[in-house]
């Protein structure tokens, strides 16, 4: 069953971060208080960087699932992405009044795609709603720490 968990979650991380990647750095120049202006290159690299982290953890998962952190990491990853969806997505639309790009995939796709994978697991016991919560909070964190790093390294990749 946690191989479809993974499927689930890389399909709707990935169609997420595309939408993004197609229309967020535009949507950045707009010179919203929200965003601060990203580059193609910088979001790019980021998103790309950030998608195959969590291709990454998905594996490691499956492959190893006697590991409690690879558990935490992905249950983590699940839980800052259902986050996501409310901040900032949600509440960028509803203060700029304009389209955030990434509102829509993380409304119908991340949010109740990995809820769902969130109560099964904890469901069959296999994770507890403390767990979910430190994890998705430190997750979260640490996935926030690392945007500003990527995207400078990003402005310095040439990718397309």
């Amino acid at each position: 069953m946690k191989i479809y968990y993974a499927i689930f979650f890389c399909l709707a991380i990935t169609l997420h971060n595309l939408e993004e990647a197609i229309w967020l750095p535009q949507w950045s120049q707009l010179g919203l208080f929200i965003q601060k202006p990203v580059t193609p290159n910088e979001f790019h690299f980021a998103v790309i960087i950030i998608t195959s982290l969590a291709y990454l953890l998905s594996f490691l998962y499956i492959s190893f699932p006697h590991s409690n952190l690879l558990k935490w990491a992905f249950i983590g990853f699940l839980g800052s992405m259902i986050f996501n969806a409310i901040f900032p997505h949600l509440l960028a639309a509803i203060f700029t009044k304009t389209y955030a790009p990434g509102l829509v995939t993380a409304l119908l796709l991340n949010i109740p795609i990995n809820t769902v994978i969130l109560y099964r697991l904890h469901m069959s016991n296999h994770i507890k709603i403390k767990e979910i919560l430190i994890s998705a909070i430190v997750v979260g964190f640490l996935l926030i720490a690392m945007i500003p790093f990527l995207f400078t390294l990003g402005n310095n990749i040439i990718i397309f």
